[in-house]
């Protein structure tokens, strides 16, 4: 199975602000960067989109690591808190969008 490793990043100019995000994916040598933005966004969400834009460029099953600087992307994925917002139609404990 391939090993992939995803970079991802991403920002925002306030929070909600415009805002973007940015994704490299390696394998071996090869590198494929994408990247993407929004005008009304929030720095979190920007943060799991580059994540997500990574794993779905993905066009067949890897093993992969992401490398991310985002606390709160590591606890949606090891907490399971990203698995309990699909659960509930993407929305948060507080009744707001996940």
């Amino acid at each position: 199975m391939k090993k992939i490793t995803i970079y991802s990043d991403g920002a925002c100019s306030g929070n909600p602000g415009p805002g973007g995000y940015g994704v490299i994916l390696k394998f071996n040598e090869i590198e494929k960067e994408l990247s993407g933005g929004f005008r009304n966004t929030t720095n979190n969400r920007m943060e799991i989109m580059g994540a997500i834009v990574g794993l779905e460029a993905l066009k067949e099953p890897c093993e992969v690591t992401v490398v991310t600087d985002s606390q709160y992307l590591v606890n949606a994925i090891e907490k399971g808190w990203a698995r309990k917002w699909r659960s509930k139609g993407w929305m948060r404990n507080n009744k707001e969008r996940a």
